[in-house]
Formats: C-alpha cells, structure tokens, sequence
C-alpha cells in the first residue's frame, strides 16, 4: 500500500487545517486497506508521528468513524463514515415512496410491513403500513433498535462489506436479547452468508420474544442495498415456513420500491 500524500498549492498556515488534513489523510489510508490496521502502521503509512495519530483517532472514534477492537488494538472504519461514503442518495422520503407499496404486503400477509434504512450500527424504521388486526406489531417510525437481532437489521448488514461488518460488532458487540439471539461471532457469520445466498432474513423472537419477521433487501439504483422491507407479526400467526411463500411478494414490492426511489430521483 503506498503512503497517502498530497499535493498542496500553498502552506496552511493554521493548525486547525492541519488537524482536517492529517485527518483526512488518516481515513484515507484506513479506507485503502482491506484489515485493521495498528497505530505504528497507520503512522508508517501517512508520514505522521504517532502521538497526533493517537490523538486523531480518539476523535474520530467519537464521532464514530473509526473503531476500534480492543483485544488487538487495531483500527477500522466506522459506521459513521460507511454511512457518509456509501450514500449516494440525497434523504428519500421513504414514507411516500414506499407506504403504498408496503400496503400491498399487509394485504398479503395480514402482518404489518416495515422499511428500515441503516444509520451508523442501528436499524431505523422509515416507514410502514400497520396490520388491521386487532393484534398487531406496531414500531413508532424513528425508532432504533440493533441491526444483529433483527430481520431487516441483518439484512442490511449481510449487504455491508466485510470490514464494515467487522467495524459495527467490535464496536457493538452481539449481546442477548433473547434466548434466540445469535451472540456467536462465527455463527452470526454463517447467518450473513446464509442471507446473501437464499436473498432473505428471518427474526425468529431474537429481538423481542413472540415476535417473528421475514425481510428482504432493498436496492438502490446503483444496485446496492439501500434499505430492507419486512412483514411481522406474532409468532403464533406467522409461521417462519411460510417464508418461501411470503419472499416472492416481497421481492416484488422491493423491485417496485426501487422503481419508484429511481422515479423520484430523476424528478
């Protein structure tokens, strides 16, 4: 990998400057490398002493763009600058894109739909279409819950590439929220790759007991995923073997999801 330089027509005169710059260097060269990387390395790499790399990454581990594993004292990008740079969309208004098409969903199944978006290690809900029964899952929009117990959480986290991945659980952890809940790093991984392949997630009770969901991912137009759609309902009604019959509903809904984001962009 070769050190991070730049070229610069003038001299800052401020260290205030400096600090952006030495900053940006510093993300920079995170960004280029595929592992987590030590201070001494980081150093090496950008030309900077590595007191004012230590000094930067503790801000910038604030702020959630760098993380790091304390049991190697390495260092990754963060959620934070996952989100900034691999966003090309410009706040959808997901309500009015996709309600109507999630409406479709409880047609279907009977359950409430959801859209979640990723927000740096959490899964925000953004829209939904509540069920008309009388016993329903209901989630005020805005709210935040964990991206690794949740069906449309692992979804848009089976999308992520892997050092992203690596980034949020050594930053969040796997903790327990139910008896169900994948805690294991190595079987939670098996759970991404499981996802990726047969192209949807199942919440068997992990987030809340008695809860079940199936989620589907969403895509943007540059065909990455941009949020994840799901049904959820009681675990006593929806039956996770029903899942081959409610996925190709809601791939369908996911495709027309898309259509529409591409519509409204091109407004």
């Amino acid at each position: 990998m070769q050190k991070v330089s730049h070229s610069k027509s003038e001299s800052t005169s401020t260290s205030g400057v400096q600090s952006v710059e030495r900053a940006l260097d510093l993300l920079e060269y995170l960004a280029q490398s595929s592992r987590w990387m030590r201070i001494s390395e980081l150093s090496a790499g950008t030309g900077q002493p590595v007191g004012t790399i230590h000094r930067l990454l503790q801000t910038l581990i604030a702020r959630d763009y760098v993380v790091r594993d304390s049991n190697t004292r390495r260092y990754a990008l963060g959620p934070a600058f996952s989100a900034l740079a691999g966003s090309n969309l410009i706040m959808p208004n997901w309500q009015e894109i996709a309600t109507p098409l999630l409406h479709e969903l409880v047609e279907i199944s009977g359950e409430t739909a959801n859209l979640v978006v990723m927000e740096g290690d959490r899964a925000v809900y953004a829209a939904q279409a509540p069920s008309t029964r009388i016993i329903r899952m209901f989630t005020e929009l805005g709210n935040k819950v964990p991206l690794h117990c949740t069906g449309c959480g692992k979804i848009l986290l089976a999308y992520q590439p892997e050092r992203i991945v690596r980034s949020i659980i050594a930053r969040t952890g796997l903790p327990m929220r139910t008896a169900t809940t994948i805690t294991d790093p190595i079987q939670f991984g098996q759970e991404l790759a499981t996802i990726r392949q047969r192209g949807y997630g199942l919440d068997n009770g992990e987030q809340e007991e008695g809860v079940r969901c199936i989620a589907v991912p969403v895509f943007g137009p540059d065909e990455k995923v941009v949020a994840a759609i799901s049904i959820s309902g009681p675990s006593n009604r929806l039956d996770l073997a029903q899942a081959p019959i409610f996925v190709p509903h809601l791939k369908r809904v996911s495709a027309n999801i898309t259509a529409a984001l591409v519509d409204e962009l091109q407004k």
